[in-house]
């Protein structure tokens, strides 16, 4: 690569990405995390690395956080965090992927003490207590799409308004 290509490539923009798992129990309840870097509940996940597919680092981060690769059936949502709403102020690309557990499966459930402090199965109807806003949209948001078989597209959690 010329020095002038990768200097172009340098000075674009840097925004990061995320992968999680929406897993629901035969009960229809969603497995959530409690993170102890940041407040609220949350989906399993995590930071896409260097090189690594969403789909790679959705797999990886529930290994490294439940203790186990769940079972997938596909992308329920792409959330796009714009830069004024992310911590670090860069925008951020949140990939969602749909599974589900087996019967007994939560039991397996085995959380890295230094990132998670707890694990639960929680209702939809419980989102709006347990998640901060933005998070509780997506995460809800994506529930309804993997119950219809699509994959949405939002913004901080809301739906685009194609139209305009």
């Amino acid at each position: 690569m010329a020095d002038t290509e990768l200097e172009f490539f340098e000075s674009l923009p840097r925004s990061r990405g995320a992968a999680s798992a929406l897993l629901r129990a035969p009960d229809g309840r969603v497995l959530l995390v409690k993170p102890t870097y940041k407040p609220g509940w949350s989906l399993p996940g995590g930071v896409i690395e260097q090189r690594e597919s969403p789909l790679a680092a959705c797999r990886r981060e529930c290994a490294e956080e439940i203790g186990f690769v769940p079972d997938l059936d596909g992308l329920a949502c792409v959330d796009w965090i714009p830069p004024d709403l992310s911590p670090d102020r860069r925008p951020a690309t949140i990939f969602i992927f749909a599974g589900r557990l087996g019967a007994g499966q939560f039991d397996e459930v085995r959380l890295p003490a230094e990132e998670l402090s707890d694990a639960m199965l929680a209702d939809a109807s419980d989102f709006g207590l347990l998640l901060p806003a933005g998070r509780g949209r997506r995460i809800a948001t994506a529930l309804k799409a993997a119950d219809a078989g699509l994959t949405v597209y939002l913004e901080d959690g809301c739906a685009v308004d194609w139209a305009t």
